[in-house]
């Protein structure tokens, strides 16, 4: 897979980085995550992005899923996206697309700006989300594919399986871990795993376990 034009080199990665808390909500690298913004710090934080050179906004998790308030505590680790797609509305809003770059964890957090939140980020541990996927993770497709069908039936999903089964590995399990109607702790921990093979795996128990736990059919694989 080429590496996208846009993305930065790992040494031009911004000191700090606008974060756009939202409960529920998956970035992932290479992931394409669309936006509706309509609160006017977040409208104003959207428009000094697309002052910036890179474009990066941070989307993070708050850490309690039912927290209220302007600046609940949030989670330690978030992925910056850039900003690659914006349409205005007649009625004031921004659409816009990120395209998940690097995740990072935060330093510390800094003086707001314009009415939203900044941080330090640290990507030094997520460095290699910037590299080009070749292809070579080994994880169990044939699983993760036969999980789909139950948990799509379970939850009412509607999806062209036979587009998925040919889907490339990378652009599957990002689509999925992101697009799936997981809770935000799960969706928490599919961001941290270290590997797209072990994000995969992940999928195939989370998906294989709730359709068990609502009597639904267990997936199988042929020996």
């Amino acid at each position: 897979m080429t590496r996208p034009a846009f993305h930065p080199d790992f040494e031009k990665l911004p000191q700090t980085l606008p974060v756009f808390p939202l409960t529920g909500v998956l970035l992932l690298p290479g992931g394409q995550l669309p936006l509706n913004i309509f609160e006017p710090r977040y409208l104003t934080m959207t428009q000094d992005a697309l002052g910036e050179s890179q474009r990066l906004i941070g989307m993070i998790q708050p850490r309690d899923e039912n927290a209220g308030g302007e600046k609940p505590a949030l989670r330690s680790i978030g992925c910056a996206g850039r900003l690659s797609a914006f349409q205005e509305t007649d009625d004031g809003r921004y659409l816009i697309s990120l395209t998940g770059v690097i995740r990072f964890r935060i330093s510390e957090e800094i003086d707001t700006l314009r009415g939203y939140r900044r941080v330090v980020p640290d990507y030094t541990a997520f460095r290699d989300d910037l590299r080009c996927y070749d292809g070579s993770a080994e994880f169990d497709k044939e699983r993760l594919v036969a999980a789909l069908k139950p948990y799509f039936d379970l939850k009412g999903i509607e999806a062209d399986m036979d587009s998925l089964k040919t889907c490339a590995d990378e652009t599957l399990v990002t689509t999925l871990a992101m697009s799936c109607p997981f809770s935000p702790t799960e969706q928490q921990a599919l961001l941290e795993f270290d590997t797209l093979a072990e994000r995969a795996d992940a999928l195939s128990a989370m998906m294989e376990m709730e359709t068990l736990e609502t009597g639904g059919p267990r997936s199988t694989t042929r020996q």
